[in-house]
This record gives structure tokens, C-alpha cells and sequence, in this order.
């Protein structure tokens, strides 16, 4: 029904993942495998959404409507089993300008925060960009698969740590983590008086088997601990027209991030953003079911081909997002 087969040429049209490579690698002749950039067409019902608002000829000025606001709560609340007032969304133009704006928001320079690596690398750089110590929180791998080490958190925790930062899905592991490893995470931060920032960027993608269960939706005292970063960018492959919302429940925490965004004058949407978001959410269930079929048919073709081609190699399976992360070890090589 969907067209996810077609090969489409991106060079040449200004892409970070294709066009970018000699002066992110020092070389342009690599398959870009470094960037969660689908290589499929958008939607046809997004494609239709913003031909028809470029026909109209004006961009000016924007703001976010009930319209907009209406497609983000019942997006939750059908894919998510997550019930959300609209006052709670806060736009932003992307998931990391986020992250940096929670990071001032709520801690000071020299502060800790808590990441669990291997993580996102883009958390470190707005860690330390910030002039915040980062803390690492390594995750446990056994039998190719990847758990948290709550023990380790446990002890690393002191007086200066005010934030963790969650990767739920996680990239680049790809687990989804279950309501108890998520509680049991929730209830160490609640204990220690530490805000919970989840990147939930991936929250859409997830695989046959798998359940995903956003942190803020555990209980009534970690979702008003919990500041949940969500944009339909990474499911519906429109990262290059920058909207995100930032769903803080905590009327509280919401005042002191909203003040944040103010200082850096954060508060009109890219008016394609907004529009491509409205179809994606009120209109293409069924285009993103499609999309994790054929996302799990190319997951299982690459884990059977390493299996049988390079033994040496070990996949970790993951349970969620498009990323494959592979255990090189067995050919003598490390991160």
C-alpha cells in the first residue's frame, strides 16, 4: 500500500547525512550510517499538507492552535495510552535545543547530570557545552542485551546531581524499557530529588513483542518528576522541519522551563513543522504501522546476513528505534 522500496537520490540536496560527510569523516565515498535519517519518502498526506500551505504564499508569523495542540493530545492518547492536557506541551524547534534548555533551566554551572552510556552522543555535548559535569551511568550488557545498573546509579548519586537524562527507547542499545525498569529508575530519582528529562524521540517505533511506556505515565509522582521530550520526527522522517513538544505535567517545573524559553526568545513554530505534524498525527496511523513492518523485515535481513556472512560480529536486537547497534569485540575491535 505504502511505497518504502523506491531509492531516492539525496546527494546534492543539502542533507546532514549524505551531503556533510567529507567534512564530518574526512571522506565522502561511506554508506552514512551515523544519523537516524530515514531514506524513505515522507507521506504522501504530509507531501499534500504542505504543497497546499506553500500554495497559499504568505509564511509569516505562527503560533501553535487547538488544531495543533488537539493532534499532539490524541496522538498520546491513542498510540501512547497516555492521557495529557494540552496546557502540559511546550514547543520546541527540536529535542536537543530542548535538552539544553532544561539543562539551564533547572541545574547551575557545575552541576551533575546523569547519562547512561552508550548513549546519544549529542547529550554529552549539551552536558558539557553547559558547564555541567557529566556523570555516566553505564549500562550492564550480558548476554547480548542491555539492563540498567541501578546499583552503580545508587552510588554515584550526591548532593550536586540534579538531572538524568533517559534515552526510552534508547538509542543507540535499542532497548524498550519495561514499566518496571522504568518505576524502579523513577523511584531512585524521586528519592534523591532529581529530575527525570526522558528523550522519548524514538516512542513511535517500536517492534513486534515490545511495549513502550512513556516515564511520565508510571505514577502520579514520577510523571510530576518527569519532563518527556516527543517529536513526530523520527517516526514520520520530517527532522528537518524542526518541531518538537516538551510534555511537562508539573505545573511548576513547566513556569521555570517556560521562563527559560523566554530568555532565549523560543516560542513561534516553523508553520511547516506545525502542518506536517497535524497530518502525521491525525492522519497516518497506518502509513507508520507499515513503515515498522518493513523497519522489522530490515532488521531481520541485516541480523540473518551478519550471522551467516560475519560471525565475528554480534547484533544486539533491538526492540525499538531504526538503529542497529553491533558488537565488534570478536574482530579485536572496541568503540
Amino acid at each position: 500500500m505504502y511505497d518504502f522500496n523506491s531509492i531516492l537520490k539525496r546527494r546534492g540536496t543539502k542533507s546532514a547525512k549524505w551531503d556533510n560527510l567529507k567534512e564530518q569523516f574526512g571522506r565522502d565515498d561511506l554508506l552514512p550510517l551515523w544519523i537516524a535519517d530515514m531514506d524513505f519518502l515522507a507521506s504522501p498526506a504530509i507531501m499534500d499538507a504542505l504543497e497546499n500551505r506553500v500554495k497559499h504564499g504568505i509564511y509569516g508569523y505562527t503560533y501553535c492552535d487547538d488544531e495543533y495542540y488537539n493532534a499532539v493530545v490524541g496522538w498520546m492518547k491513542r498510540r501512547h495510552n497516555w492521557d495529557i492536557n494540552k496546557k502540559w506541551i511546550v514547543f520546541t524547534p527540536g529535542v536537543v535545543p530542548a535538552l539544553s534548555y532544561a539543562i539551564e533551566a533547572f541545574t547551575k554551572p557545575g552541576d551533575n547530570i546523569i547519562v547512561q552510556s552508550p548513549v546519544y552522543h549529542p547529550f554529552y555535548s549539551t552536558i558539557e557545552n553547559n558547564e555541567r559535569r557529566i556523570i555516566t551511568n553505564p549500562l550492564i550488557y550480558k548476554n547480548n542485551r542491555y539492563y540498567m545498573d541501578y546499583e552503580d546509579l545508587e552510588s554515584k548519586i550526591n548532593s550536586k546531581t540534579k538531572l538524568l537524562i533517559l534515552c526510552n527507547p534508547h538509542n543507540p542499545v535499542g532497548r524498550v524499557w519495561t514499566k518496571e525498569e522504568l518505576a524502579k529508575l523513577g523511584e531512585i530519582c524521586l528519592n534523591n530529588n532529581i529530575i527525570i528529562i526522558s528523550d522519548e524521540i524514538h516512542f513511535d517505533l517500536v517492534y513486534k513483542g515490545n511495549n513502550h511506556t512513556v516515564m511520565a505515565n508510571i505514577s502520579s509522582e514520577i510523571r510530576d518528576n518527569c519532563i518527556v521530550c516527543t517529536s513526530p520526527s523520527k517516526s514520520f522522517n520530517i527532522a528537518g522541519l524542526q518541531v518538537s513538544n516538551i510534555i511537562i505535567p508539573n505545573d511548576d517545573l513547566r513556569e521555570i522551563y517556560n521562563m527559560e524559553l523566554k530568555k532565549h526568545h523560543i516560542g513561534r513554530p516553523n508553520i511547516f513543522g506545525q502542518i506536517a505534524l497535524i497530518a502525521a498525527y491525525n492522519e497516518l496511523e497506518d502509513w507508520l504501522d507499515s513503515l515498522i513492518e518493513y523497519l522489522e523485515q530490515n532488521k531481520n535481513f541485516f541480523m540473518d546476513f551478519i550471522e551467516r556472512k560475519i560471525p565475528q560480529l554480534k547484533v544486539v536486537e533491538p526492540e525499538g528505534t531504526y538503529l542497529l547497534w553491533v558488537d565488534c569485540s570478536g574482530l579485536g575491535m572496541d568503540s
